[in-house]
Parts: structure tokens; C-alpha cells; sequence
């Protein structure tokens, strides 16, 4: 049985997880899908200081209080910014980190920093306090506005990931427009200490291709678990790839 940890993107909750959680948990293993401080049924929880330090501490805590060992930290988007922090502050916990078309940064890096102008603008479309940033309007319905504090804050590391055993990232290639994660992606399927795969999906990949990522999280844990993904060059195969 192996630790799940579950982090959404930016202005859902842990139920964007649901499907997922069920088939995981139907093979046995333990899994935490997270809502972040601020959002959604912890909505009433927002305020001005809640920020990307609160969201790693909402991360650490169910760590400690559960006694989490071995953990497979799984960020979604901007939940990337959050699983790297939360591998730098409990690296005895965490034992392997997968990207789901998801920021990976590195030290003084911030949301805002690792996104392109478009983004940037729709960071800035915030509430009438001023505190967070308005769903878009073709999320779920049970989206909520994302603390703004988060997106800004940059990431203090204290060292590299290289003690974690696998770090994988999952890239969505059916972005409707110019995907952020693509320089990210090509640069990382280079790298011999990542894993990578491209997915026939849209950014919202626990909702288009709940299946594939099923697949891959299995692999995490054990790489003789589930189907092999085939081998190829072209980053926008119309199927899942892998390299490395």
C-alpha cells in the first residue's frame, strides 16, 4: 500500500481528485486528497496573508498528523509550486513527486514568475477585496477565487530534490491555445532524472484522462504495476509517451 497526497490547482479543491481517489483506493492504497486553505469548502478560511508558506503548512500538517511516510505527492498546476516546497521541508516523508501539467520551480521562483502574460492578466482579474483571483469562466462550477498571496510569494528552497527517488511530470498536449508548461516540458523530457509522459488531454487532466493517470501513479509506485507506455520522440503524440 503506498501514500497519496493529492494537491489541486489553482481554485479547486480536493474533489477535482474524485474519480482518481476512488480507483486508488480501490487498489488498496491510502489517499489524501487536499483542500488548500482559502478554497472551496475552506472558502471562509481566505484572507489576505494566506499565501504560498500557508499552503505547504496545510500540506505538512496532515504529513505530521497522519504520519505519512513514503509519500506520493501529486500536484495539479499550481499545486506543483506546493509539492516542492513540501519535499524541501519534510524530505524524510516524501518519496516521490508527480507533476500533473504543473509549475516545477526552483529557488525565488513564483507562480507569477513561471507563467506567461496571459496568465499573468488573469491573475490579476481579483475579487473586490483584493485577496484572490476570480475562477475563469469555464471551470467547474464549484470553483472558488485562489488566494492572490500565493500566486506572488516566491519559493524559498533550501536545497535541491535530489534526494527524492522518482519525479515524474505529466504534460496535457491538447491546450486550447499556447500551453505555459511547453519549454517546461521539452526541457524536462531531456533530463535523464525525470520521467516524462504527454498526454492527448487538456489541462484539466484528472477530468479528460482519469484512466491514463491511473496508469502512471501505479507506475510510481511499483513500475511492473499497470500497462508500459511505448517509447517516442514526438512530444504531441496523440497518446500517452514516456522517455527515460
Amino acid at each position: 500500500m503506498s501514500n497519496f497526497v493529492l494537491i489541486p490547482g489553482m481554485c479547486h479543491g480536493g474533489w477535482c481528485f474524485q474519480e482518481l481517489t476512488g480507483e486508488l483506493r480501490a487498489q488498496g492504497h491510502a489517499v489524501y486528497p487536499l483542500t488548500l486553505t482559502g478554497l472551496s469548502e475552506r472558502s471562509h478560511l481566505l484572507h489576505g496573508g494566506v499565501n504560498l508558506d500557508t499552503h505547504i503548512q496545510d500540506v505538512t500538517s496532515v504529513l505530521a498528523t497522519e504520519n505519512i511516510q513514503d509519500a506520493v505527492l501529486v500536484g495539479h498546476s499550481y499545486g506543483g509550486m506546493v509539492i516542492t516546497g513540501v519535499a524541501d521541508r519534510e524530505p524524510e516523508r516524501v518519496d516521490a513527486l508527480v507533476y500533473l501539467d504543473a509549475m516545477v520551480p526552483g529557488p525565488g521562483d513564483s507562480s507569477w514568475t513561471l507563467v506567461s502574460d496571459q496568465e499573468r492578466r488573469w491573475y490579476m482579474d481579483v475579487v473586490e477585496t483584493g485577496y484572490a483571483v476570480r475562477p475563469l469562466p469555464f471551470f467547474d462550477p464549484r470553483a472558488t477565487p485562489h488566494p492572490l498571496a500565493s500566486l506572488l510569494q516566491p519559493l524559498q528552497l533550501t536545497g535541491d530534490l535530489a534526494h527524492i527517488r522518482r519525479r515524474d511530470y505529466v504534460y496535457a498536449a491538447k491546450w486550447d491555445g499556447q500551453s505555459p508548461f511547453t519549454p517546461l516540458y521539452r526541457r524536462l523530457r531531456e533530463d535523464p532524472s525525470w520521467r516524462t509522459y504527454a498526454l492527448d488531454s487538456g489541462h484539466n487532466l484528472m477530468r479528460d484522462v482519469p484512466q491514463d493517470l491511473l496508469k502512471i501513479l501505479l507506475q510510481v509506485v511499483d513500475p511492473a504495476d499497470g500497462e508500459e507506455w511505448d517509447n517516442h520522440d514526438d512530444a504531441l503524440m496523440p497518446h500517452p509517451t514516456e522517455h527515460h
